[in-house]
């Protein structure tokens, strides 16, 4: 359900703040997970005490090629008082740095003053570098205030982003803006709005599985693509304000369970008592269960003066839709053993639009002829997650995403993505993790950390 508005953050290394947001109304990209919760900033505080002076790695292309896809990260000072935490992020780009100076190398004959000099001068080159800032200040006990501003050398301008938050005891209630803000759609292209600002509510889960979301958008100016991409950018980045709300409903049934007993976390020896807890307690009881979900959208949109007519024309500015999921799970294991002791798949069924389903489904019955432009919410998808352990707290993930009828309208299975990632797991922190994952189809990686996130 969150897809549908704009605050769905997806883990990227193309910003400083590790996010980027899912494109509203489309499929989210493969990793489409949340991003870590926990602040960009943050994590570099806790996972620097892990890697080599403090310097983490990420990976993703860049505009100029030149600079290279390989990134380091690390976070360069922070202040933490009891209510406030402010922290300077920065990242160099090492490919270009080493490329001029064995081009500069190449050259000389002799050591002399004046090539040290040159050689320097490549040091100073704005475009190897990027900074952030970031500050989160405790207002009252259920509400928090969030300012950040990142420079890319290479790019004009700055990225500003601000966020307030206030928690009710069964609501969540954000204000945010951002200048530019950055999309990613679900073929893991990247968009940059000039300017996003959004307000929401959003109930949490109740018991009854009962959810809700409602909220108002405003995007301004033109979006502009990241990489060099020729399509026409998507309807819902256009300029205009949306109004939109959200329900859900979702139920899970155990097939079988084994439910933790005592003697599965107090181990008993000759030299005493041993506490094993689980690597993760989400992870700690083997199970198999079914889990669906069903909700349904409405939206309205204000053009607010867009830009182009057509684009006008094609953007619906009423929309009623229905979405649902299907979810099986299997897991063997416990994850306490030092080895075998975790297999986890995770098999889940996307349809996104029952309106755009059930047009396509009319067009089969009819012999319609295959149209190249369907709809992209048009196809159910299958998502399979592999999880396996590999040794102690490390476990291997495969997360890969299949569209269930071929572009041309065929039925079948077509492979959209795959994501490979390791994940260690913190037993202090109950359920948190460092997770190094990468995207073929992306050509990114990065490092994060998270938080009670499964």
């Amino acid at each position: 359900m969150d897809a549908a508005f704009w605050d769905l953050n997806i883990s990227t290394p193309r910003a400083l703040d590790g996010t980027a947001r899912s494109v509203p109304g489309e499929p989210i990209p493969l990793d489409g997970s949340r991003a870590s919760r926990a602040l960009r900033h943050q994590q570099l505080s806790l996972l620097g005490n892990g890697f080599p002076l403090g310097i983490i790695p990420s990976y993703s292309p860049t505009s100029p090629k030149e600079l290279g896809s390989f990134a380091l990260q690390s976070l360069l000072f922070k202040v933490a008082p009891s209510n406030w935490w402010l922290g300077f992020t920065g990242q160099f780009r090492p490919k270009k740095l080493v490329s001029d100076i064995k081009a500069e190398l190449s050259s000389v004959d002799e050591w002399e003053l004046p090539i040290l000099k040159e050689i320097g001068k490549h040091f100073l080159e704005k475009s190897l570098y990027a900074f952030g800032l970031c500050s989160e200040l405790s207002l009252t006990p259920s509400s928090s205030l969030l300012l950040s501003t990142e420079k890319h050398g290479e790019k004009k301008g700055r990225c500003l982003r601000a966020m307030l938050l206030h928690k009710l005891p069964d609501h969540d209630v954000s204000l945010e803006a951002a200048w530019p803000e950055l999309f990613i759609d679900h073929k893991g292209r990247y968009w940059e709005v000039p300017e996003s600002i959004s307000l929401d509510c959003s109930s949490l889960v109740s018991e009854n599985g009962l959810r809700y979301r409602f909220g108002v958008h405003k995007n301004g100016g033109h979006p502009r693509a990241v990489d060099n991409i020729t399509d026409d950018p998507p309807l819902s980045l256009m300029q205009g304000i949306c109004g939109k709300a959200a329900f859900s409903y979702e139920k899970s049934k155990d097939f079988w369970r084994l439910k933790e007993k005592r003697e599965d976390v107090i181990i008993e020896t000759d030299e005493g008592r041993f506490y094993r807890p689980s690597y993760d307690i989400r992870l700690k009881e083997p199970h198999a269960a079914v889990s669906g979900i069903i909700g349904g959208t409405i939206e309205a949109w204000l053009n607010n003066g867009s830009s182009s007519s057509s684009e006008s024309r094609h953007r619906r500015p009423f929309g009623v839709d229905l979405f649902g999921s299907l979810c099986y799970t299997f897991q063997h294991g416990k994850f306490r053993k030092s080895f075998g002791d975790l297999t986890r798949v995770d098999a889940r069924l996307d349809v996104s639009s029952a309106s755009a389903l059930a047009k396509q489904v009319s067009k089969v019955f009819r012999k319609a002829s295959a149209d190249n432009a369907r709809d992209l919410l048009s196809s159910p998808r299958l998502k399979l997650i592999l999880q396996q352990q590999v040794a102690g707290p490390i476990v291997f993930r495969v997360d890969s995403k299949f569209l269930l009828n071929s572009p041309a309208g065929r039925p079948g299975l077509q492979l959209e993505d795959f994501v490979c990632s390791l994940n260690y797991s913190l037993k202090l922190l109950q359920s948190g993790k460092v997770v190094a994952w990468y995207s073929p189809k992306r050509k990114e990686g990065m490092i994060e950390l998270r938080l009670f996130e499964f």
